[in-house]
């Protein structure tokens, strides 16, 4: 039982704290690692890219530091390696085994079909119940169970969501859940940690890094931020994120347009483009970029567009890519999609 609070310890829901942080907890890579033959196709994919990533850092105010492609390259094989670890730790989201909408009233949990909501086998017959308000969910556990929060035991606790400042982790067995709140609904989402997924998960596949899909931006801000409405692969569930502006850059000779996402101190983006469908996930991928100073630029590099959880399995409330963020060319960097390591309720429990 130690070793499973350790797991969760000071992280299980560090990245839950918004939508926004939703967006921030999924993560994976090509082939964990990287090669030398991997670092050459960077060259081979550049062409005359060194005056033109000259041009770009003179434009980014960094014309000081030489662009360095070996560099480039291992930072981002670095990257994909780490993605894949957060991927497979316990905050990751290969271990998510199942998402469960709560009406108010009371809901039974436990491993027992006679529960409301049936955990894995692991479990206990009848672990205890939730009861539901418009205000919060709170757990009263059965007699003689033990049930986990923060490495307390605990026999009646409120359970505060992914939005709220403290968010608690509930932890049984080999399991533990969360309560998530969206458009002022709860779920309950749970993990397992013995989860099959997580040793059967492959290694994804990347498209060929390639420097010239790292590109200089420039937000035009709006007047005052707005709130947008997006939305989310779970039909008639909405995500209104504050947006800053949209970003302007130019590929293939061809200026474009993305709506940007606050995240604090970046710039947060769902977006799709002629690879989504084919190459990559339909509802599109993820990208974050560093918030530039006022007349300052940033950079967008493609190379680092990741999947989404909901590309993993079922259990995730992803923002898709809207109507403004559908780019009109092949984004052929990033992550690519194996439908195939789609865990769908039936493979996992």
């Amino acid at each position: 039982m130690q070793g499973l609070m350790g797991r969760l310890a000071g992280s299980c829901d560090a990245s839950c704290g918004s939508a926004a942080a939703e967006a921030r907890f999924d993560d994976i890579d090509s082939r964990s690692g990287g090669s030398p033959s991997e670092i050459k196709q960077v060259k081979l994919n550049t062409g005359v890219l060194l005056l033109g990533v000259a041009a770009l850092s003179i434009s980014c105010g960094v014309a000081d530091e030489p662009f360095d492609l070996d560099q480039y390259a291992a930072d981002n094989l670095q990257w994909r390696a780490e993605r894949l670890e957060r991927l497979r730790a316990p905050t990751g989201y290969l271990n998510l085994a199942g998402l469960f909408w709560l009406e108010e009233g009371a809901v039974a949990v436990g491993s027992a079909a006679s529960n409301d909501i049936v955990f894995p086998a692991t479990a206990a017959a009848h672990v205890g119940d939730l009861e539901v308000t418009s205000e919060g969910v709170t757990l009263n556990v059965a007699a003689g169970v033990e049930a986990y929060s923060d490495g307390e035991a605990v026999d009646t606790i409120l359970i505060a969501d992914d939005t709220t400042a403290a968010p608690v982790t509930i932890s049984h067995a080999s399991i533990a859940w969360t309560i998530i709140r969206r458009d002022n609904r709860f779920a309950l989402r749970l993990r397992d940690f013995e989860h099959p997924a997580i040793a059967a998960f492959p290694p994804i596949e990347y498209f060929p890094i390639d420097a010239n899909l790292r590109v200089a931006a420039t937000l035009k801000r709006f007047s005052t931020p707005k709130i947008l409405k997006v939305d989310t692969v779970i039909v008639g569930l909405g995500w209104q994120p504050e947006s800053p502006g949209v970003v302007e850059f130019e590929l293939d000779g061809q200026l474009m347009q993305l709506e940007a996402y606050s995240s604090g101190d970046e710039m947060f983006f769902v977006f799709g483009d002629r690879t989504s469908g084919r190459e990559t996930y339909p509802a599109g991928r993820f990208l974050y970029a560093d918030l530039p100073a006022e007349g300052e630029s940033t950079i967008l590099d493609f190379n680092r567009a990741y999947n989404p959880p909901c590309a993993f399995n079922d259990f995730a409330t992803c923002p898709v890519a809207s109507p403004q963020n559908r780019l009109p060319v092949e984004i052929a960097a990033g992550e690519k999609f194996d439908p195939a390591v789609h865990a769908t309720p039936d493979s996992s429990h």
